[in-house]
């Protein structure tokens, strides 16, 4: 009889009441004077819930179907501004060959992608483009070349002293791609540290590397006052602490073939194109 995961249902629930408060507050609703409308945060929190749980379920279906134990997700509640640190499942098993590596590492982006997008066309066009001057002392959010591109498409051209402010499933949606940006950074064991080990062996702890430099590079700059974001230093030495090598695979020879080569080709496409150096700013 397989026991009941209490935990993994506890800190779900959880993570759905952070983030459907922390939808509220983004309305102007005091939760503490009015915990009825509450309610009003659900299109943020019901669309981030939904791109987390896809991402960590893929993952968890890929380990299934090749053989790797692996947890059910474990999602995260916090107080901030989407009320959550995010979701991970745990790998309990070695994953046994290159061709698992790239299945395994490449499902949760994907599938997170998919959704996040979807978010952002629905959300955007929810959207609503205002004055500059109403928001001032807001928080600013970069745009990554997928998210531009998209707001070009549906909101048109934005006048000069003017700037887009998304609906709340427009934001989840952004908060999805970049997620989805960051768990593809080739480095260590990210997601995109699974996909790049897979395909360059020993080469991709030169890979990451390079990429911690970068983001070292990039924090420094807007530690500096130059563009950049000031996270990519905790994004460093969190990568630093976490480590740069991959462990191995057991059966390493057993080569990828061409429909995993296309996958982790179209992972790099989707870093490429929701990677933002800028995510945030005040106005």
């Amino acid at each position: 009889m397989k026991k009941i995961p209490y935990l993994h249902i506890v800190l779900f629930v959880a993570t759905f009441a952070t983030t459907l408060a922390a939808g509220a507050l983004q309305k102007g609703v005091n939760i503490f004077k009015m915990p009825g409308r509450i309610i009003e945060g659900f299109p943020f929190a019901g669309t981030l819930m939904t791109i987390l749980l896809c991402h960590e379920l893929s993952h968890y279906i890929a380990s299934r179907k090749h053989h790797t134990e692996a947890t059910l997700p474990y999602f995260i509640p916090s107080p901030t501004l989407i009320g959550t640190f995010g979701a991970f499942i745990k790998m309990k098993s070695p994953i046994i060959t290159r061709k698992a590596l790239v299945d395994i590492g490449a499902s949760g982006p994907i599938a997170g992608f998919i959704i996040s997008l979807i978010a952002c066309i629905a959300g955007l066009s929810m959207s609503s483009v205002v004055p500059l001057s109403n928001a001032a002392g807001t928080l600013s959010l970069g745009d990554s070349l997928l998210f531009s591109f998209l707001s070009k498409v549906i909101m048109g051209a934005t006048p000069e002293h003017y700037d887009v402010l998304l609906h709340p499933v427009a934001f989840a949606g952004w908060i999805g791609l970049f997620v989805t940006s960051l768990n593809l950074l080739p480095i260590g064991q990210l997601d995109g540290g699974h996909i790049a080990y897979a395909v360059l062996g020993e080469k991709h702890r030169y890979l990451s590397m390079v990429l911690v430099s970068v983001l070292l590079f990039l924090g420094i700059s807007a530690v500096l006052g130059n563009s950049g974001w000031e996270g990519w230093l905790m994004w460093a030495v969190l990568m630093l602490i976490l480590g740069i090598k991959h462990p191995p695979v057991l059966h390493w020879e057993v080569p990828l073939d061409p429909k995993r080569q296309f996958i982790g080709l179209f992972s790099l496409i989707i870093f490429v194109i929701t990677f933002i150096p800028a995510p945030f700013k005040l106005v």
